[in-house]
């Protein structure tokens, strides 16, 4: 019974259970199988690296009050955040990573800095 290369289609000599006939073939079949999920992934982390630096540049002192409007025309996108908090008195904050945002009624945001230590290990 003849075996092939899942990436390149080669005839494989060898093992019973071989399944490329390298390293680069094994390479490219696996980044192959992986990229329809690497970018959906990369294209959402793109977007919340945008809205965190939005966030972040508009906020240089930890809180302030910024126009719907503005975060609009910076790029910001509203439909992708981190996590959101709801306060005892239910305001619900928005975030990304560390910086978030909370709609008020006049059309504009709080905008704030969650200070937290993070434990890395």
């Amino acid at each position: 019974m003849e075996r092939l290369c899942l990436d390149c289609g080669t005839l494989l000599r060898g093992r019973a259970d071989k399944k490329y006939c390298d390293d680069s073939c094994r390479n490219n079949y696996n980044n192959r199988l992986k990229t329809g999920d690497n970018l959906v992934i990369k294209k959402v982390n793109s977007i919340l690296k945008k809205n965190r630096a939005i966030l972040a540049a508009l906020n240089p002192n930890g809180k302030t009050k910024v126009t719907s409007k503005k975060l609009i025309s910076a790029g910001f996108n509203f439909e992708y955040h981190t996590y959101s908090y709801e306060t005892q008195n239910g305001n619900a904050y928005i975030f990304c990573y560390e910086y978030g945002y909370l709609i008020l009624n006049d059309d504009s945001c709080l905008l704030v800095k969650k200070e937290e230590k993070l434990w890395l290990g």
